[in-house]
């Protein structure tokens, strides 16, 4: 399980086709506190340390490989904008107990992709309006929670299957999201309990 606090921006460092996918990604995280079948939430997507090293001649961090497979390529934006050496992903550790829950409880399980449809600055914030799939629009509702490339955010309007939220100057700086623009490919998690609720409400 995850918060959907991100605590590094990796980078891409190597991707290979063998099968699933292998992919190397460079962190600042001390790999020696991370094992093996450790998981780690990459732009929202729960994957499995396969391999680990440390960065090497004296400098800080370290990397890790994972194997993607078909289905997580289908369902999320791995397969939809590719995984090019050098893009920044966000990064998040799994949750231990006794840590503090910042955002909202997040599987690291995607549901879809969405696309952001606007970006425009409000204030000192970033203003985005998204199309989420239409069978997942359902379950967003407004001032509830989402994870968008394994950040937590919440939730400001929805309109069909479009929903706005806000990005504060602290989120764009210590994540991916000062890059973001019209057109990108997002994961999107919904909210775990607005996922039972509908369920719930079905078998009523």
């Amino acid at each position: 399980m995850f918060t959907g606090i991100i605590t590094d921006v990796g980078r891409v460092a190597a991707v290979e086709m063998r099968g699933d996918m292998r992919a190397r990604i460079a962190c600042a995280y001390d790999m020696a506190n991370v094992d093996i079948g450790a998981s780690i939430a990459c732009d929202g997507v729960c994957l499995t340390v396969v391999e680990k090293g440390a960065s090497g001649q004296g400098a800080s961090g370290g990397w890790f490989d994972v194997d993607i497979s078909a289905e997580t390529l289908s369902k999320t934006n791995i397969g939809a904008n590719g995984w090019d050496v050098g893009r920044a992903i966000n990064l998040e550790r799994a949750l231990r107990v006794g840590d503090e829950l910042g955002g909202h409880i997040v599987s690291g399980h995607v549901d879809g992709v969405a696309v952001i449809e606007d970006a425009h600055d409000e204030g000192d914030s970033l203003r985005l309006t998204l199309r989420a799939p239409a069978g997942l629009a359902r379950f967003i509702a407004p001032k509830g929670s989402v994870a968008l490339n394994g950040t937590s955010l919440t939730v400001n309007e929805v309109e069909g299957d479009r929903f706005g939220v806000n990005l504060i100057p602290h989120t764009r700086h210590v994540t991916t999201w000062g890059g973001a623009g019209v057109g990108d490919k997002v994961n999107l998690e919904i909210d775990t309990l607005a996922r039972y609720v509908a369920r719930l409400a079905e078998a009523g």
